[in-house]
């Protein structure tokens, strides 16, 4: 048996030698390295025009189509690309044979069902972490662009992010720390967990498909609230730990080497916000990562308390890190800690620029499908014990909660 789940892990991360060895039948346009790229933005909201931005910022790229289940996201999406053409449902997007590849910005249920179709659609697909709702989904999606030959960059951003390579090479890579035990991480006073549904969404729009935005979640009446802020809800979302923790891990199997958590842990509840949301407004999670480390992540929505980070705490010092910075600071006795500033820009230009060399050159991402679901799988081992209100024991090379 221990055969076969090392074949099935290997599959998921290489696919063979026919994923390495395309052809050019495969691909829907052979693309050259100085061609645009045709994108299809599904899901036009904020962060899905936010992340198209820095497509369209590299001059690399056409928006040549948006879709989105509210008609006013479209109209905004188009002001950034007039001409291109609007759809309420994602699978007639797909059919448009000029479109090479599509970023998927929609809620986190969506994205499994949206990834899997753009991908047996032969595009190459740039989609918003999380990559999945359920833990048991990314295997699919790692499938499916492993035998469509497809590029599936995971929008975690830090792995293109200068100050965290150059960080882990300076620190982590040559053992400045020691031996690190524990990792810290924490997101506090997260405002787009707040947001409240405007005025102007009281009932629902003339020009807003609710249906096809539940899709395949349970019926029920329209809520503005559910729909303006779906992170708050378990059955569209993970809550902070989903949205936020998997920033954060992904840093800590960067840094580490690591994507495979042997149990989980957490508490928490809804304690502050008594507003009919899911997601619990204050979460601790604890990861253990076999008789290595272990790594936590602290959250609340409390008000009073903002601020989010990683440190990484080794024999020899700790390492603290977040995107405008990183400092390291020495174990010896009276070390002054010694700060470098990142970049003075949102590299998530930088994730997407990796991503469209990828999409020409068919080389891995930086945030392959598989990291980025490996990531998730972490997560949501965090929701699925605070959940189930109780700790529990993973095998990470099967992918499988282990009985009581």
């Amino acid at each position: 048996m221990p055969s076969q789940t090392h074949a099935r892990r290997a599959f998921l991360r290489s696919a063979g030698q026919a994923a390495i060895a395309w052809s050019a039948l495969s691909y829907s346009r052979i693309l050259g390295a100085n061609d645009k790229i045709n994108m299809g933005l599904i899901g036009a909201g904020e962060r899905g025009r936010g992340v198209m931005g820095n497509f369209l910022k590299t001059g690399d790229t056409n928006l040549v189509a948006a879709c989105d289940v509210y008609a006013e996201m479209i109209d905004r999406a188009q002001k950034m690309a007039p001409g291109a053409k609007g759809f309420k449902d994602h699978r007639q997007l797909l059919e448009e044979k000029g479109i090479d590849a599509v970023l998927i910005a929609t809620p986190d249920h969506w994205h499994s069902t949206v990834a899997i179709d753009a991908l047996n659609a032969g595009k190459d697909v740039y989609v918003e972490k999380p990559l999945t709702l359920r833990m048991e989904e990314g295997p699919l999606i790692v499938k499916a662009a492993r035998v469509n030959n497809r590029v599936c960059q995971v929008g975690l951003q830090q792995r293109s992010g200068a100050h965290y390579i150059e960080a882990k090479k300076k620190y982590i890579d040559e053992g400045v720390l020691g031996k690190i035990s524990l990792v810290r991480t924490w997101w506090h006073g997260n405002g787009y967990h707040l947001r409240k549904a405007p005025p102007s969404l009281a009932t629902l729009p003339s020009n807003l498909d609710w249906a096809r935005f539940l899709g395949p979640v349970k019926w029920r009446d329209w809520d503005p609230q559910q729909f303006w802020n779906w992170r708050a809800y378990l059955d569209f979302g993970g809550g902070q730990v989903t949205d936020l923790m998997t920033h954060w891990i992904d840093v800590v199997h960067m840094f580490m080497g690591t994507d495979s958590p042997t149990s989980g842990v957490a508490a928490g509840g809804v304690y502050c916000y008594k507003d009919g949301r899911t997601a619990p407004d204050t979460i601790n999670v604890l990861l253990e990562y076999g008789n290595e480390f272990t790594a936590t992540f602290e959250a609340t929505l409390a008000p009073g308390i903002r601020g989010e980070g990683i440190e990484f705490c080794g024999t020899k010092g700790k390492l603290y890190i977040d995107r405008r910075r990183y400092e390291y600071t020495s174990a010896e006795r009276g070390a002054k800690p010694v700060e470098v500033m990142g970049p003075n820009y949102d590299f998530t230009l930088d994730h997407v620029k990796n991503f469209l060399e990828c999409c020409k050159t068919r080389q891995r991402p930086n945030c392959d499908v598989y990291t980025g679901h490996r990531s998730a799988m972490a997560s949501h081992l965090g929701n699925i014990s605070y959940v189930q209100k109780r700790r529990l024991n993973f095998d990470p090379l099967r992918e499988e909660i282990l009985p009581l």
